[in-house]
């Protein structure tokens, strides 16, 4: 495989609702005007596979600037993947095709590649996307199940709203039930994953599943020290001439998963985008490291740990 064939890898989503590009670009950047910026870089350098959400506040950045980017680069909507995600407070049936509607509308787009459930866990319904009680506790919604909002994302696939439906932060516990449960089964599992949180079982019960792993923080989300800093892979990018960036992100290529990552400058997505397919045996000695730190709580909470609350309440 060449190094261009490997940077725009794709993969089959299930059922045949579409092709994933493995290298992402995650949108969580709480700048609306570095939004605009690093999304319009991505799209130049080559990104294709577009991660959003209802609850970054920053869909109508990202739309326009996939709208001016696309334009002067010639490009067609069906040339790019975009994904968007259900908010906790819209899991309530009745908010799920008003929430994605509005989504579609702040996108400036007329279907969606991905729909994810942003969490599995349902928080009182309304605008307030953080609500808590006077000690400052999340206010979750008891009265719903997560199977109840998957049923909603399944009528809009039904609909032809979307082509395919996923979830995102959840763990192998509450997938498989859903899983077994769905009529529409799951394409896609977004999750935290990287060489320090390899999820080893998640993955392996997606690949039996037909299911793609996409993996967020894949470089580690900044934490310090951390992957990039890691001595197994500063010495695996100075053998092959990468930057410990570039190894990270082809490790989780190269295993399987998609993965997102979110530079904010031009030459750092250049960065991100230039990927080499690692030598096996440099695979084979990241996935021997042995250190294991989970960095975002989210899974457990509902409350994403990279959005901080008084930017986004």
């Amino acid at each position: 495989m060449t190094d261009a064939e490997f940077r725009t890898t794709k993969l089959t989503l299930r059922d045949g609702s579409g092709l994933m590009p493995a290298l992402g670009f995650g949108t969580l950047i709480p700048d609306l005007a570095l939004t605009v910026s690093a999304t319009r870089d991505a799209l130049k350098a080559g990104f294709r596979h577009f991660d959003c959400a209802e609850r970054y506040k920053n869909e109508s950045q990202v739309g326009n600037a996939l709208r001016e980017g696309m334009t002067t680069l010639g490009l067609k909507r069906e040339d790019i993947f975009v994904t968007t995600k259900l908010w906790n407070s819209n899991h309530r049936p009745e908010r799920v095709r008003p929430a994605f509607e509005a989504s579609l509308e702040r996108l400036k787009l007329t279907h969606l590649d991905l729909y994810l459930i942003h969490t599995p866990y349902a928080f009182q319904p309304g605008d307030n996307q953080d609500p808590r009680d006077a000690s400052g506790n999340v206010i979750y919604d008891t009265g719903i199940t997560l199977l109840d909002t998957w049923k909603a994302l399944e009528n809009l696939v039904e609909q032809g709203r979307c082509n395919a439906i996923g979830l995102s932060d959840i763990t192998l516990e509450k997938l498989a039930p859903l899983y077994d449960a769905a009529t529409i089964k799951p394409a896609v599992v977004q999750v935290e994953s990287h060489p320090y949180l390899p999820e080893d079982e998640l993955l392996q019960f997606c690949k039996e599943k037909n299911i793609v792993l996409l993996a967020f923080a894949p470089l580690g989300h900044g934490a310090r020290p951390g992957p990039l800093e890691d001595p197994v892979v500063t010495q695996i990018a100075t053998r092959v001439g990468k930057t410990p960036a570039q190894v990270l992100l082809a490790w989780a290529i190269q295993r399987g998963t998609a993965l997102l990552t979110t530079p904010k400058s031009a030459d750092r997505a250049q960065e991100n985008f230039n990927i080499s397919p690692l030598p096996s045996e440099a695979i084979d000695e990241i996935n021997r490291i042995e250190t294991r730190e989970r960095l975002n709580n989210v899974v457990n909470t509902g409350v994403p740990g990279f959005i901080p609350r008084n930017a986004s309440a």
